[in-house]
């Protein structure tokens, strides 16, 4: 934090060379709050967090209602090469309330969420150039339990590609493919989604982004396709500090009916 204050500070100072400028401030790019994936990576040797404070989701369904609550996701980001990051994601504490509309029957269950672990590289695209394009491979560990964690390992792959169409107005597409924990909490099965997404930057400051994902859940015993639509928006205060939220809600009976989540990022 006091190295980007040091550098804004500076920055400020300078009466001469001012597009240069641009090449001192530092590289902050949170993948959040979109549901997208992102190409951009953390500068070596700076570290960045990504904090989800609230992260409600209700699923209506004919027979039951489920709330799940998660507070306290903390992603970690650090950068360990010009291109590259390792990430450590864990859920600090979730909470799933499940009602079954039949006889008003009650099951709830708190505690921790699974440990993630992934690296990110990006593939193509540099500052002023249009297009970009990254890897990111992930694990996940099963420290939670069902329903609050997976269960069991799973791991996978996500593809995050973006085109700006103007100064202002950009589109991405991001893939995933996941060997997903089956319900059971034994074996995995086959899991895959296509996100595509619309960004605004009102200001430098202020962005808004419009989503559809269209996920399949290869599940055992159930096979679902989920198809979901979201809209978030983030403000940057200062250079190294972001404030979000997100709102999204289901376009199937098989979707989550409503999602809300609010947080925000910070690079030291």
């Amino acid at each position: 934090m006091v190295k980007a204050w040091g550098w804004l500070l500076a920055a400020a100072m300078m009466t001469v060379g001012v597009p240069a400028l641009a090449e001192d401030e530092p590289r902050f790019c949170p993948t959040r709050p979109n549901l997208g994936g992102s190409s951009c990576t953390t500068e070596p040797g700076r570290v960045h967090f990504e904090v989800s404070t609230l992260d409600w989701q209700r699923d209506d369904q004919p027979d039951q209602r489920e709330d799940h609550i998660v507070t306290a996701d903390i992603l970690t980001r650090v950068g360990i090469g010009k291109n590259t990051e390792l990430q450590l994601d864990w859920v600090g504490y979730g909470r799933d309330r499940t009602r079954d509309k039949a006889t008003a029957m009650v099951d709830t269950a708190t505690g921790t969420g699974d440990v993630t672990f992934a690296v990110r590289q990006h593939l193509a695209g540099q500052k002023g150039k249009p297009f970009s394009a990254g890897v990111q491979a992930f694990v996940t560990a099963p420290t939670g339990r069902y329903p609050i964690g997976a269960g069991s390992w799973s791991t996978g792959i996500i593809i995050p590609v973006q085109y700006e169409l103007t100064e202002k107005l950009a589109i991405a597409v991001t893939g995933e493919a996941d060997a997903a924990a089956n319900r059971s909490g034994m074996g995995r099965h086959l899991a895959y989604n296509e996100i595509t997404g619309l960004r605004y930057k009102f200001t430098e400051a202020v962005t808004a982004t419009a989503e559809l994902s269209l996920e399949r859940d290869d599940e055992p015993d159930q096979h679902e396709t989920l198809a979901l639509a979201a809209l978030s928006a983030a403000w940057r205060p200062t250079k190294v500090l972001q404030l979000d939220i997100l709102a999204a809600t289901g376009l199937n009976p098989a979707a989550p009916h409503l999602r809300l989540v609010t947080g925000g990022a910070i690079l030291f």
